[in-house]
């Protein structure tokens, strides 16, 4: 009974430690911050939106737009979500996720928070990496 309470505990562990949940649920809660964001965004008070993102973007952004990220946020360019958007295509790998919506590409982490936009506004470049109006280092 011991070997199967040590083994038992070991898979718990390696559980959490790999990332809590099953593919689709961390699918499922990528996809669901992405929408959140973008409902965030379609308010006034787009601070909620740079509550979203991740430390490293929002650092970056503030510092590239040289202004403070609910303004930087809003002056960014991003394309315009509606509320008929929808989440196309969701890929999961560890503790980073790739979102695609009907009008933009999101990338994302994993954060003891939950999942934090890393990059947005980003467009596809055959053979090269992805251009992105927002991102961080």
């Amino acid at each position: 009974m011991r070997g199967a309470g040590r083994c038992a505990l070991a898979v718990v562990l390696l559980a959490l430690l790999g990332g809590c949940g099953s593919v689709q649920e961390r699918e499922d809660s990528a996809s669901a911050a992405v929408v959140l964001f973008q409902e965030n965004l379609r308010t006034p008070d787009t601070e909620r939106g740079c509550a979203a993102l991740a430390p490293g973007t929002r650092e970056e952004l503030e510092q590239n737009a040289e202004l403070p990220c609910a303004r930087a946020l809003s002056d960014a360019g991003l394309p315009e979500a509606d509320t008929a958007d929808e989440v196309r295509v969701v890929d999961v790998y560890g503790r980073q996720a790739r979102v695609v919506t009907d009008r933009d590409t999101f990338f994302l982490s994993s954060f003891p928070g939950g999942w934090k936009i890393t990059a947005a506004g980003c467009t596809e470049r055959q053979g090269l990496p992805y251009r992105c109006l927002i991102k961080g280092g």
